[in-house]
């Protein structure tokens, strides 16, 4: 195979994977870097409307991006009680991506000391929930952002800002038990560290 029509499989390639993604986020970045191949591939087979259209769709994907990080948006935290109908509905139409987190199922099922939705532009975006496991600490039974807000704003949002909200109760510490290589890199990039000896716990101090 030719080193030019490799580039024109890769970018296909990369062009389809992007529209799979449930993430605006991603698909703006994997887009990104799709077209930037395209319109390599279409300068070189000597197409310049291939390139020129895959350029532009570069600098549309970089201004959206752009704007994207720049927006200033609204989050709001939202108690809510765990029987509550909407928690039900939202748990039952989210069963299948949170199961593929590994949530523990048994201690969702369990009572919660601490139950909220977040909302980002009063949409809700996000269900977090958690279990005292003493006075200090809180064991996370849930964690969960909607497909379309996974992009660890909200992640920061409750673990960077919000020390006020668990700090006035007392709570020192969070844990989180996971046996998933996606949350665990999540809760490493939200600062959480592993435990020596129990590798599926990871803890981190409330405020740091």
């Amino acid at each position: 195979m030719r080193t030019v029509e490799l580039i024109g499989y890769i970018a296909s390639v990369m062009i389809f994977i992007s529209i799979l993604s449930s993430s605006i986020l991603k698909l703006r970045i994997i887009n990104l870097i799709g077209s930037g191949i395209f319109a390599v591939y279409g300068f070189l087979i000597g197409s310049i409307p291939t390139g020129l259209m895959n350029t532009l769709i570069v600098i549309v994907n970089v201004y959206y991006l752009i704007k994207f990080f720049k927006s200033k948006e609204l989050f709001t935290i939202l108690e809510v009680d765990q029987n509550d109908q909407y928690v039900k509905h939202f748990l039952e139409f989210y069963q299948t991506e949170i199961k593929k987190f590994s949530f523990d199922t048994n201690l969702m099922k369990e009572k919660w000391d601490i139950c909220f939705f977040v909302l980002r532009d009063m949409a809700t975006a996000g269900l977090f929930s958690a279990k005292k496991v003493d006075e200090k600490t809180l064991l996370i039974a849930l964690d969960f952002a909607i497909p379309e807000y996974r992009d660890f704003k909200i992640g920061k949002y409750i673990y960077d800002r919000q020390e006020e909200l668990f700090g006035k109760q007392g709570y020192q510490q969070f844990q989180v038990k996971t046996i998933n290589k996606d949350h665990s890199k999540y809760l490493l990039k939200m600062g959480f560290t592993k435990d020596l000896e129990n590798e599926d716990l990871y803890s981190k101090q409330i405020g740091e």
